[in-house]
């Protein structure tokens, strides 16, 4: 019995390791916001940790992922508000520029809807399918397809005006 408790505490720690930097990238593009990212993997951990008996043998990340979207989607609910403000994105390793194009695309998604949002993070920064896009947000395809369109154009318009300015 304690030899079960202990393995599966050392499965689920290697889990923690492996995928935090990526559901920590995921809830910060999912909510703009660090502190409110911090507090979604920590949840999105916990109820991870609660179910693991069932989880471990199957695909724990993506299990994670649907908890991690459901949490921000059930936060955004509750807030009944798109977050406007975005604060300061993590130092980056590669230098000022990178920092510069991060900061660009954080304030470019915080002008989408949360459903919007959502789909673009879950797309094109997650690797997503449609399919797999429709079935971690209980959508069908055509929406995806629809509001994916709608936020590329939206997306393409904001950053349009930030163009003029730039030396090319």
């Amino acid at each position: 019995m304690f030899g079960q408790e202990s393995r599966q505490l050392a499965e689920f720690t290697a889990f923690v390791t492996a995928s935090s930097p990526y559901l920590a990238r995921t809830a910060y593009l999912l909510t703009g916001r660090q502190d409110l990212a911090d507090d979604l993997v920590q949840e999105t951990l916990t109820r991870t940790y609660a179910a693991w008996p069932r989880v471990r043998g199957h695909d724990a990340t993506g299990y994670a992922r649907r908890v991690l979207v459901n949490l921000t989607i059930d936060g955004h609910r509750r807030r009944r508000a798109v977050l406007a403000e975005w604060v300061d994105l993590p130092d980056p390793a590669d230098g000022e520029a990178a920092a510069d194009d991060r900061d660009e695309v954080a304030r470019l998604l915080a002008r989408l809807t949360p459903q919007q949002r959502r789909i673009v993070v879950l797309r094109y920064f997650d690797d997503y399918t449609e399919a797999q896009t429709a079935d971690c947000l209980g959508i069908s395809v055509g929406t995806v397809k629809a509001t994916c369109s709608r936020a590329l154009a939206r997306l393409r318009r904001l950053r349009e005006p930030l163009r003029e300015g730039d030396p090319t």
